[in-house]
């Protein structure tokens, strides 16, 4: 099959491309300015917010499927201009998965969502049929109308729209050098009011091999859930993840505090999401997750940092 991906240089994307080398696809890699290689395929360069542009750069090699990860999360958001810095990635999950499908005659895709945008309620482990936060802190809002336009014109195509948790994995905050390792080495991220945000995490790879299982599954559709087998708290996670790389034990601020110095969005991020399960996806992908809790991503990825006898 000819797969174009879009966003092939991001964390996902990198996991991807050689996987579909070994399975045997043919690959239209889409990047805008990073480069990537793969050995079955080629390398276009295009904005996917310029049509024309686009249009020209993908339309000679007739793509049979789309796999849109187009976002433009910055390295190192700020919670407190959440919005401002989403501004481009909501541009690219409406107006570039658009562009997508103009540009390669509509035919199905493939397209990144997120699994931590359920709106929160007390217990809850969050399947496909959940609503999404759309009355959520004001920042959050705009990113939720992308997310649900983005799934609109997926399912328009007979696509299906993967909802990933929390990434973890080479590229993303997770990674050694990355933000969130970074932040907890220096005790700026904190457990806000009583942890009980949930999590559901998923590596990269994971991500990955989920894409792999849909590709030939068209008759799954609307959105799946790619997260690992086990939710974990806030409260849980962070203190774990602290005693992992050898970093000071997370502070605990209340709520009040938290908005005054991440403004809203901040807080309900660490003490408002919801976890989800990805039993969809293993009933009708015939998918499992290589690492089935956060703690065993961690320990693939940062060996030289594990303490032993960590459990979350």
């Amino acid at each position: 099959m000819r797969v174009l991906v879009a966003g092939a240089s991001g964390a996902i994307g990198r996991q991807l491309l050689p996987l579909l080398d070994a399975v045997g696809h043919e690959t239209i890699a889409l990047v805008h300015r990073s480069p990537v290689e793969v050995r079955n395929g080629h390398v276009v360069s295009a904005s996917a917010l310029d049509r024309n542009a686009l249009t020209t750069a993908v339309s000679e090699f007739e793509p049979e499927m789309v796999v849109n990860l187009l976002t433009a999360i910055p390295h190192n958001p700020n919670p407190r201009k959440f919005e401002r810095e989403f501004a481009l990635t909501n541009r690219l999950r409406t107006e570039g998965t658009a562009n997508l499908v103009v540009a390669t005659g509509g035919v199905r895709m493939l397209s990144e969502s997120v699994a931590f945008a359920y709106a929160p309620r007390p217990g809850l482990i969050a399947d496909e049929s959940q609503p999404l936060w759309e009355n959520g802190p004001k920042p959050f809002r705009p990113a939720v109308a992308a997310l649900k336009e983005l799934e609109r014109i997926t399912a328009e195509t007979g696509g299906v729209a993967v909802r990933f948790g929390s990434l973890v994995g080479p590229g993303t905050g997770f990674a050694p050098d990355g933000t969130v390792i970074t932040a907890v080495r220096a005790r700026k991220l904190p457990i806000v009011g009583d942890g009980s945000g949930t999590f559901s995490f998923v590596h990269t790879h994971d991500a990955a091999t989920a894409i792999i299982a849909a590709l030939d599954r068209p008759e799954v559709r609307g959105a799946v859930n790619i997260v690992d087998d086990e939710p974990v708290a806030s409260r849980d996670w962070l203190p774990a993840l602290a005693r992992l790389i050898g970093a000071p034990k997370p502070r605990r601020i209340p709520e009040w505090l938290a908005r005054m110095v991440a403004g809203s969005w901040g807080p309900a991020f660490l003490n408002g999401l919801v976890g989800a399960t990805n039993a969809r996806a293993k009933a009708e992908l015939d998918w499992r997750p290589r690492y089935a809790r956060v703690q065993e991503a961690w320990t693939a990825d940062l060996p030289t940092m594990v303490q032993p006898s960590v459990a979350v």
